[in-house]
């Protein structure tokens, strides 16, 4: 089983001066997160992709390209590509370069958002926005599979046998689909025998077993083999010498990190009672102690069925020291018995 982390570089403010925080810091943060998870034999980095002031990634293949020349063999992905607002040419383009700098280890998450920024930023009607997204998923699909790509569709310029370079180190870039829980896109996966990653952001983890069950019951039936339908969860993530200094030292930024930032925005208020519940053990957040975290994780493993875990793990204006903090304690205390149980190294 892979155990990964991935940040989402979302930027909070400062409250000291009622600014928000310097996008330009926080991702170097970003890298030097990465690095060292590099440094501590996990097996993912992902970072995601946004086009609001609240965010510093715009485009995940620039800063993890960074990280490519200073890592030897993390995985590193786009938590999630925008496929919709994207072109898919350059993606891949994008991507392939990635896969050279970091010698075959670069994968693409590709997504919807929940963000509609991006469409209005690229000229995307978002009442097309699944019409969209399958179509630029399919040339995506397209580019993976063939050096000279020949493709029509409806919101982008037909290509009739042109290449598309450069091609990847790999033979195939890996792409897995990223869903937020609908059958609908577990479907897709699956119909495409995509490995997917499912968003756990909240809820008892259990209600997800009928969708991942869905996923591998509509893949095996379209003719896919069960070990390609691979899956992965996200949650957000942390954990601490003990449950208590772990919960205590985490509520004040997750707290801040859900609150809407503006009336009527995004996001909802948890006070500490609420923030309890949505800790306890069969609720998504992923938060305690190292083996109050392996038990969770096992759990997942059991009930879902997942091969990977990525960890989001700084959000909220959360500071360095509690990042690197937890990602030790990740690498140290969690990996090594989450692949002994699961017969892993």
């Amino acid at each position: 089983m892979e155990l990964g982390i991935l940040s989402l570089s979302d930027l909070q403010t400062d409250p000291a001066t009622g600014r928000l925080h310097d996008p330009a810091r926080r991702t170097r943060e970003i890298v030097s997160y990465a690095i060292a998870a590099d440094q501590a034999s996990l097996d993912v980095f992902g970072l995601g992709e946004h086009h609001s002031p609240d965010f510093s990634v715009a485009n995940p293949a620039v800063p993890l390209a960074a990280i490519a020349q200073v890592t030897t063999h993390i995985r590193l992905t786009s938590a999630v590509s925008v496929v919709s607002t994207l072109d898919p040419v350059r993606l891949h383009q994008d991507f392939a370069s990635l896969d050279h700098l970091s010698r075959g280890r670069a994968e693409i998450i590709a997504g919807r958002s929940a963000f509609l920024e991006a469409f209005a930023l690229f000229g995307v009607d978002p009442a097309h926005y699944d019409d969209v997204f399958a179509e630029k998923l399919d040339l995506l699909l397209a580019i993976r599979e063939s050096t000279d790509v020949t493709w029509s569709g409806h919101h982008r310029p037909a290509l009739d046998a042109i290449p598309v370079p450069p091609r990847p180190e790999q033979d195939t870039l890996p792409l897995w689909l990223g869903v937020g829980g609908t059958p609908a896109s577990a479907e897709r996966a699956a119909r495409l025998g995509l490995p997917m990653v499912l968003g756990l952001i909240g809820g008892d983890i259990r209600r997800a077993r009928p969708l991942t069950e869905h996923y591998r019951t509509v893949g095996e039936a379209a003719g896919h083999i069960p070990e390609g339908l691979r899956l992965g969860v996200t949650s957000h993530f942390y954990v601490g010498k003990t449950s208590q200094s772990a919960r205590r030292d985490l509520y004040p930024y997750y707290r801040e990190y859900l609150r809407p930032k503006t009336p009527g925005g995004r996001g909802w208020d948890i006070d500490s009672d609420r923030f309890e519940a949505v800790a306890s053990p069969l609720v998504a957040l992923m938060t305690d102690s190292p083996q109050e975290v392996i038990d969770k994780i096992l759990v997942e493993r059991e009930l879902l069925g997942i091969d990977r875990f990525m960890g989001q793990i700084d959000f909220g204006g959360m500071p360095s020291c509690m990042v690197n903090d937890s990602i030790e304690l990740l690498a140290t205390e969690v990996a090594p018995v989450i692949r002994k149980e699961t017969q892993e190294t």
